[in-house]
């Protein structure tokens, strides 16, 4: 056999292993977008009731939700008798082992009503306890001015910090103080509907 026939036949072997590898990943990628175009619509619907059921979860005087006309991240919980129970603001901040998701709720007052933490990657057993009494008690009534970790034991006005866990304490403060701020500077436009 030729030098020449070997270096042909190599050529061709490569060519063939090239467009395989390349059928096969047009045939993936296809496959992968159709299968996403089609699941796409389940899981957003799913979102959209995980989300609901978690606000009814933190608030749950409340008999409806709406969005707030300009404020993407906000809706407000309204009684019964249509008055606002709280206003429910989505936030994120930054712990020790990533993003924290929140809905924080805050009353008509500004006042902190409640907080869910929707997802977390916190230290389990330190960072995880701060969707947990006694920890999470501390917040609810609390102004933005209050919304500030303390180690000190005798202060009762703001929030104490998790033993081991103040990068976290902070973080989850710093997140609820940011709807508080949300819905306070939202209220300060003159927008109480």
């Amino acid at each position: 056999m030729s030098e020449h026939a070997v270096h042909t036949d190599n050529n061709s072997s490569i060519l063939k292993i090239t467009v395989n590898l390349a059928v096969t990943c047009l045939v993936s990628g296809a496959i992968l977008a159709g299968a996403y175009f089609l699941t796409r619509p389940i899981a957003a619907k799913q979102e959209v009731l995980m989300e609901q059921k978690s606000k009814q979860a933190l608030v749950s005087d409340a008999a409806s939700f709406e969005e707030v006309e300009g404020q993407k991240e906000m809706s407000v919980a309204k009684a019964q008798d249509g008055s606002i129970v709280a206003y429910v603001v989505s936030v994120e901040s930054r712990g020790y082992g990533g993003a924290i998701k929140m809905l924080v709720a805050v009353t008509p007052e500004g006042k902190v009503y409640n907080f869910k933490i929707l997802s977390a990657n916190e230290t389990p057993g330190l960072g995880t306890k701060a969707s947990e009494s006694p920890f999470k008690d501390q917040f609810p009534g609390k102004t933005s001015e209050q919304l500030v970790v303390t180690k000190d034991p005798s202060n009762t006005t703001n929030v104490q910090a998790m033993t081991g866990a103040t990068i976290t304490s902070k973080a989850v403060t710093k997140g609820v103080k940011a709807a508080v701020d949300e819905v306070n500077a939202y209220l300060g436009e003159g927008n109480s509907k």
